[in-house]
């Protein structure tokens, strides 16, 4: 199957891709660690010290933190996320012109830095906001975790909606023009009772090669986005059988993820809030009461440790989520070629490996192998006859 997908120069070629990412996919965590364990006995302290000679400019926001220490509290927070920002910065530009020596990026210098300023200004906002409101409200409210936890489940069950408008801030998307593609999209929609409210084309052909479709959003902000690469390298049977996979997402109950998300939320700040207790009361870094934030890069250890241990669970029900995505594209569609040759084609162009290592599958590879996908096309028969 692989020499019918790849030439032996192809294969030599992906290999060299993946290598750098299955090097640091287990060299990251030791150096991660190592980062931490410098910050936790060199960093803490003093940056904290240096944050508490700073005068809070706001009265109102002392009220709301009970004192005059959220200066020193959001300054702290504020200079953790740099510090951390500025050490994954190096490999985040190596691993960029990676992706350039490989033909996958077409990022310019200006335009990476344009992308990479926006997500930075984004994540500073969100993590000042979660950072402050955190510690902040664990400061007045002794169940604290109960009703962050309430707003968040809240937040993560409405949040898909508005998909369609994050993607955006990044590139520019246009409605596909009326024609063929677009009225066969739209039957092929109705055929899976599917309502959406536009397809729309994205304008990422600065920024990368790769063929993506997917839908953003849900109810009525429901999208489906096709990028440029996409509509250049596919035919329109290839296309509607991406978008038949990304269809049968749609299909997928949403509840017993969301469920799952706000437990594990709960789960979360619960922990949280036992770990600040116990820093307090073990006095590191000079803290003697709950939610200090010098807690703080602690609070981010545990969500690492959560999610590195989560990640294999969750991404074995990714994979099994994707399968049963090609089982209803291919029942929606009845064209086992075109799935074929649309698969093929987005292995060739996106580099995917037939054959991961297995520990990187097991560690949080959220769709199976090329070689798995196309091997399970072909064993594919239709479950029912057309209009039985």
């Amino acid at each position: 199957m692989t020499e019918a997908i790849f030439t032996p120069q192809q294969l030599a070629e992906i290999e060299a891709y993946h290598r750098p990412y299955y090097f640091w996919a287990w060299a990251g965590l030791v150096v991660n660690l190592a980062i931490t364990a410098a910050v936790f006995r060199f960093v803490i302290g003093p940056l904290y010290a240096r944050c508490e000679r700073v005068k809070p400019p706001s009265k109102v926001l002392a009220k709301v933190w009970l004192g005059d220490g959220w200066a020193a509290a959001l300054l702290f927070s504020l200079a953790y996320f740099a510090l951390m920002t500025l050490t994954a910065l190096p490999v985040d530009v190596w691993f960029q012109l990676h992706e350039h020596a490989f033909g996958l990026s077409k990022y310019t210098p200006a335009t990476y830095a344009i992308d990479y300023g926006k997500n930075l200004v984004l994540s500073i906002g969100a993590f000042s906001a979660l950072t402050f409101g955190l510690f902040g409200l664990a400061r007045r409210v002794r169940s604290w975790w109960v009703l962050l936890g309430a707003v968040g489940a809240l937040v993560l069950l409405f949040s898909a909606a508005l998909d369609p408008y994050r993607s955006r801030l990044y590139f520019e998307q246009k409605p596909l023009p009326p024609g063929e593609l677009r009225e066969r999209i739209t039957t092929l929609m109705a055929k899976a009772n599917i309502d959406f409210r536009d397809v729309l084309i994205e304008d990422n052909g600065r920024a990368t090669v790769k063929l993506q479709a997917y839908f953003a959003g849900r109810g009525p902000t429901r999208t489906i986005v096709l990028n440029e690469s996409l509509l250049k390298e596919l035919s329109t049977d290839e296309i509607l059988a991406a978008v038949a996979h990304e269809a049968g997402h749609v299909q997928e109950s949403r509840w017993p993820g969301s469920i799952a998300s706000a437990v594990t939320l709960f789960l979360f700040l619960f922990a949280v809030d036992v770990l600040l207790r116990w820093v307090a009361k073990r006095g590191f870094w000079g803290v003697t009461e709950r939610a200090d934030i010098r807690a703080l890069p602690l609070v981010f250890v545990m969500f690492w440790l959560g999610t590195t241990l989560a990640t294999p669970v969750s991404a074995a029900f990714s994979r099994e989520r994707e399968r049963k995505a090609d089982a209803f594209g291919l029942e929606l569609t009845r064209d086992r070629e075109a799935f074929v040759s649309m698969l093929t084609k987005a292995a060739r162009v996106n580099k995917m490996d037939p054959d991961p290592p297995r520990w990187v599958v097991l560690k949080g590879r959220t769709h199976p192998t090329i070689r798995e996908r196309l091997e399970a096309v072909e064993r594919w028969r239709p479950a029912k006859a057309d209009g039985g």
